[in-house]
């Protein structure tokens, strides 16, 4: 029971940094005019911001999360390092996903004409503020 509570307490203190995540995304698909979706989620699959019309944030924050454990446990298994980030090159466009601080990850969806360098570039500098701004949320919980 204080498990979950404590749970409850973590989602709610992540959501207090929802608005500046969501700058953060609006900013970066400003910069990326080929990006068709943005989503930030926790690690374990919670929506934290989302800036992707026609896209159903919750399954595709789940899929991130399951992917990302397959991808946590390959990098290690690998003698890889700690996670950076997964692309994804389908038929029609990219996803791709990277680290946002300990915490939280984001995940982009980006047209077939995209530039994979531009992206990584962008993403990895989001990715790092996306994660200052949600670490630097559970921290005050932890300290408040």
């Amino acid at each position: 029971m204080r498990r979950a509570l404590r749970q409850r307490a973590e989602r709610r203190q992540l959501m207090t940094a929802e608005a500046d995540v969501l700058g953060e995304l609006i900013g970066l698909r400003a910069r990326l005019p080929q990006l068709t979706g943005a989503l930030a989620a926790s690690t374990d699959g919670l929506v934290l911001a989302q800036d992707a019309a026609g896209t159903e944030a919750e399954s595709v924050a789940a899929l991130t999360a399951a992917a990302l454990g397959v991808a946590l446990r390959l990098a290690e298994a690998t003698g890889q390092g700690d996670f950076r980030e997964l692309l994804i090159r389908g038929e029609d466009g990219y996803i791709a996903t990277y680290a946002a601080g300990s915490s939280a990850v984001l995940t982009l969806l980006a047209e077939p004409r995209t530039n994979v360098g531009r992206l990584h570039l962008e993403a990895r500098r989001s990715g790092a503020r996306i994660g200052e701004l949600v670490d630097g949320a559970l921290e005050r919980l932890e300290n408040g």
